[in-house]
């Protein structure tokens, strides 16, 4: 058949429908014909978009257009399946799926569009208010599909909202000594230890979950943080590597936490080596839950706003720390935090230094309660001032 520009075809074929208009098909390079997507006014639309295939197919771009009939639940599971991924992640990444990515869950991967990207958002943020969260839903959606892009099921990533899966995280708030010691006190004999590693460690809650008997030099003050038992959505604790390699380390306690530690060791952690540091009334490895509902009457009791969280003990931790001397590396090295900043890469913290760093925490810690004591003996009512009455 001759085109209307007096070529013979060579690629491909078009035929007139009953409506008047035009039908394209095409082989691919498996052979299988396929027709256009579309239907043309012209014979000379047909033929310059079988053009366009055909050079498609000579540089190697083209895609099977069948690829992206792929279902995006199935795909996604998949994906999180492929991934090493650590327990919690995982179970974020499945929250995030059947709670904030549902809209998609029933759609094929080349049935999810920019338009309907950006609708899903905007009503995401509409509906919760969460930026956060929906940052986070945003990011593994562009991540998967990314993936299948290079999987070669979808020509382009339909992500690409600028700055949506950026979070602007909240000013972390910070504790005073005395509200610190306040929330020792609140919380309870078992979990006072935990309060106070928490924020001079500065340890993670699943760090805190993982430590045993044997990581605790009562001698030297050290702990010896060698893994994490993060709690899962289903309320078991996995054993597992710390958040990063840095996480691994021995913290190097300052001199006001002996009486505590050894206390502790004295009443509440389990007996032999690999006994727990820290279980709950009847003897099980603590519950987020149970500890929550003590901190949150504790909190309640020192007058903490109601946001503030144990992890922002942590935060106290950094800020005492640089307040004693300590330098951003020393603070990371304490914390088990790692950057790739080249900056950091000059800076050094060694066990000598973070001797330094514990000892400056103590001076620090125990000029503010000698001052908090000071300033109460004065006080004729005999106010609280360690709650900031």
């Amino acid at each position: 058949m001759a085109n209307n520009r007096g070529r013979r075809r060579r690629f491909g074929a078009i035929r007139k429908l009953p409506s008047g208009r035009y039908q394209a098909r095409y082989p691919g390079p498996d052979g299988v014909m396929r027709p256009a997507p579309f239907t043309f006014e012209t014979t000379a639309d047909a033929d310059d978009w079988l053009a366009e295939k055909q050079t498609e197919i000579r540089r190697g771009e083209w895609r099977d257009p069948d690829a992206g009939a792929v279902s995006f639940r199935a795909y996604a599971e998949k994906w999180v399946e492929e991934r090493e991924l650590a327990p919690l992640t995982q179970d974020l990444y499945r929250y995030l799926l059947d709670k904030h990515l549902f809209a998609f869950a029933d759609l094929d991967l080349d049935e999810i569009t920019a338009p309907r990207v950006r609708e899903w958002r905007a009503e995401r943020l509409r509906l919760t208010g969460a930026k956060t969260i929906t940052a986070k839903a945003y990011r593994l959606l562009r991540a998967i599909m990314e993936t299948a892009v290079d999987d070669e099921l979808i020509t382009r990533n339909p992500c690409r909202i600028k700055g949506a899966g950026k979070e602007k995280a909240a000013e972390r708030r910070i504790a005073t000594v005395g509200q610190v010691d306040a929330l020792a006190n609140a919380v309870g004999m078992r979990w006072r230890l935990m309060v106070y590693l928490g924020a001079y460690g500065p340890l993670r809650p699943e760090e805190l979950a993982g430590l045993r008997r044997r990581d605790v030099d009562l001698d030297h003050l050290r702990l010896r943080v060698r893994l994490a038992e993060p709690e899962r959505m289903n309320g078991r604790r996995v054993q597992g590597d710390t958040k990063s390699e840095a996480g691994t380390r021995t913290v190097i306690l300052p001199a006001f936490l002996r009486r505590e530690l050894r206390w502790h060791l004295e009443s509440y952690a389990e007996p032999g080596p690999d006994g727990l540091l820290f279980v709950g009334e009847k003897g099980a490895p603590f519950r987020r839950s149970t500890f929550g509902r003590k901190w949150r009457k504790a909190r309640e009791i020192v007058g903490m706003p109601e946001g503030f969280r144990f992890y922002d003990l942590r935060h106290t931790g950094h800020t005492l720390s640089t307040r004693s001397g300590a330098t951003l590396k020393d603070t990371m090295v304490r914390a088990g935090q790692s950057s790739e900043k080249a900056a950091l890469i000059y800076q050094h913290s060694d066990e000598e230094r973070q001797e330094e760093v514990a000892a400056g925490l103590d001076a620090t810690v125990r000029k503010a309660r000698e001052e908090a004591a000071r300033k109460t003996a004065e006080t004729p009512s005999g106010m609280n001032l360690a709650r900031g009455q």
